[in-house]
């Protein structure tokens, strides 16, 4: 029976499609020994260490500060920069724009204790996120961390040896990923390709519904497993 592998880093409270990508998977692993992506404001934010949610009625960044790194710095050895007393400010921002929700209190009760996580590391507090919250979407998988593994490497190659080296034989990727992913090279290699195609649906309030929002918007104001949610998205 074909094992399916998915890989991704390891983001700060991802949107829906990224659980998504889990539930599809036998094996997901987060590539935290890859170099920490910079964009945004200071050359140091990026999906690992933000997301958006509703703000004010508009859509805006929120996320944690992360102490400056050299180029070149893996994601597993950045740290949180604790200097800034952030995790109070947003669980102050969830509480002032979500108070409303129908979930509020449910995802509060979930979410907080994950925010307030002294994990002093980066990459293993997105993952102890990630892990509690795909669990509460009834979401089952083999998490690995790619820092725990030998391989290295880069690009497509790259992905190949550690879904092989997961024996995995068939590795699923994100809807972003024709543009610098070389297809070609997985069927030469033996592994089974496929693409998520996750497309995001309303739930909640169909007018004021946002795609693409942090999965705490999803669980203010939905929280269902996505199989029940999304039993057939694709």
């Amino acid at each position: 029976m074909s094992v399916l592998c998915a890989i991704h880093q390891p983001n700060f409270f991802p949107w829906l499609g990224y659980f998504d990508k889990i539930r599809r998977a036998d094996t997901f692993l987060f590539l935290d020994a890859v170099d920490y992506p910079r964009s945004g404001s200071g050359g140091m934010g990026s999906w690992t260490n933000r997301v958006k949610l509703t703000v004010g009625g508009e859509q805006r960044w929120v996320g944690c500060p992360v102490q400056r790194t050299t180029r070149g710095t893996p994601i597993a050895e950045v740290a949180v920069d604790d200097r800034q007393p952030w995790r109070g400010k947003l669980i102050k921002t969830l509480q002032a724009n979500y108070a409303k929700a129908p979930n509020f209190a449910d995802t509060m009760a979930l979410v907080t204790p994950l925010i307030e996580n002294p994990q002093s590391g980066l990459a293993t507090f997105n993952i102890v996120a990630v892990t509690a919250i795909a669990a509460h979407l009834g979401i089952s998988a083999r998490f690995v961390r790619q820092s725990s593994l030998t391989c290295r490497g880069h690009g497509t190659a790259m992905l190949i040896d550690l879904v092989q080296e997961l024996g995995a034989d068939a590795y699923l990727a994100g809807g972003g990923a024709a543009g610098y992913q070389e297809d070609a090279l997985f069927e030469a290699a033996g592994v089974a390709l496929q693409y998520q195609e996750f497309t995001p649906r309303p739930y909640g309030e169909a007018a004021t519904f946002t795609p693409g929002l942090s999965v705490i918007d999803y669980l203010m104001h939905d929280g269902r497993t996505l199989e029940e949610a999304f039993p057939d998205a694709g």
